[in-house]
């Protein structure tokens, strides 16, 4: 497998946990956004969405990190990242799947690029636009969290929800978005850092990153 990604991508993030959790061997190619490497017409030739992640697996180029995620779940069912329960499983999209959708369909990049420059907001007015979003999102997920009752992990290990959520918290602290009243969320994310599959997945340390500082792993 090849997976074509940006360090700081958050869908990309997702699928090197993803992959890491299922004990799944890919190589990393790097797709440079700052320089819209992501629109060369060799790499939209081959993914006409014209983002990253692109994961090349058996023999097909794959665009969108959560069809991706269901595929490799099906693809390969050993280390499912969802539970055998139906009940289950809809509890995970449920939460997986707002972040997903009312987040990052709200504050990926081209939606950032173009506030700053057709819309002609500043950056301040980018990173409070950021911050509205991850609140109306990261607050009820907080309260389904607590209703839950959840534990280190939203069930008994790291799996799709994780996937989804590890990515956005790294954005909210980089936005100094105020985690003090999500410690649900907070204490998933140390149960997630403290295990070699999420190390080795964080953004610092990828081959593409300024602060690279080698493999990670134990």
């Amino acid at each position: 497998m090849r997976l074509f990604a940006y360090f700081r991508s958050s869908t990309s993030y997702r699928l090197r946990i993803a992959l890491n959790l299922k004990g799944l061997d890919y190589e990393v190619i790097p797709v440079d956004l700052r320089t819209d490497g992501q629109k060369a017409p060799e790499f939209v030739a081959r993914n006409p969405f014209g983002g990253v992640p692109m994961l090349e697996a058996d023999g097909r180029d794959r665009a969108q990190s959560m069809a991706i995620l269901e595929w490799l779940d099906e693809a390969y069912p050993e280390k499912p990242l969802l539970p055998a329960s139906v009940e289950d499983r809809y509890t995970v999209r449920e939460l997986a799947y707002a972040i997903a959708t009312e987040i990052h369909a709200l504050n990926n990049l081209q939606v950032l690029k173009h506030l700053r420059g057709a819309m002609g907001h500043s950056e301040q007015e980018t990173d409070e636009w950021y911050r509205h979003w991850l609140a109306r999102t990261l607050d009820p997920v907080e309260v389904k969290l607590a209703q839950l009752g959840s534990g280190d992990f939203l069930m008994d290990r790291p799996g799709l929800f994780e996937v989804v959520l590890l990515p956005q918290v790294f954005n909210a602290r980089k936005l100094s978005f105020d985690l003090g009243n999500h410690p649900h969320i907070t204490r998933i994310e140390a149960a997630c850092l403290a295990r070699d599959e999420f190390r080795r997945a964080y953004p610092d340390n990828q081959i593409d990153s300024p602060d690279y500082k080698g493999p990670q792993g134990d």
